[in-house]
């Protein structure tokens, strides 16, 4: 299922060449392109540190202010610089609803919509992404145990329903920023996302 194995050095911080690989997959049922990042400096006996990041084009390439995305995945990044870990980079733009309907949700949220009720609002669930690929991913690397980050109790629900083994969960920040502080609370009250407000 592993389809190509490259490497590819990260700058982490302020150090650069941090070893990592980037790896594609083939007999995804959806198509989706989902990579997995691997950092190098785990022990190999050591039960590896994982993150299931959902593409967001707006906050991890863009840095837009209206989510928290891009810093998770920064924070993510220079954890697993110094610790080693996989990062599955899964292609669920918006809660799966895809690019083009995520900025109809975005006109909505200006209009005063939660992220949620503009998701509803547009004929789609809460949150239409599916982990079940991310598991079988995890298997193909012969990982079947994990320190999971997340605050996302789906997250963590979903990948035990799929016989992954979650020995740990390790929270992210709270990356409070201007502009998304109605976004973040959406997130604790309705999505039940383990955030921590001052």
């Amino acid at each position: 299922m592993v389809n190509v194995r490259a490497r590819v050095p990260f700058k982490v911080g302020l150090k650069s060449n941090i070893p990592a690989e980037l790896l594609s997959f083939s007999g995804l049922e959806s198509g989706k392109e989902h990579v997995a990042v691997i950092f190098k400096n785990a022990d190999k006996k050591a039960t590896p540190l994982v993150r299931m990041h959902s593409e967001c084009l707006t906050g991890d390439v863009f840095h837009s202010s209206r989510c928290d995305c891009g810093e998770q995945l920064n924070e993510t990044i220079e954890k697993m610089g110094e610790q080693g870990g996989i990062i599955l980079y899964l292609r669920q733009e918006g809660r799966g609803i895809g690019l083009y309907n995520k900025i109809d949700a975005y006109v909505l949220q200006t209009a005063g919509m939660d992220t949620y009720q503009a998701n509803n609002h547009l004929g789609f669930p809460d949150d239409l992404r599916n982990f079940s690929e991310a598991a079988q991913m995890l298997k193909a690397l012969s990982v079947d145990e994990i320190r999971l980050i997340t605050n996302n109790p789906k997250k963590v629900n979903e990948l035990r329903e799929l016989g992954m083994k979650i020995s740990e969960v390790v929270e992210t920040k709270t990356h409070l920023k201007d502009g998304n502080e109605s976004y973040l609370k959406v997130k604790a009250s309705h999505g039940k996302h383990n955030l921590h407000f001052d």
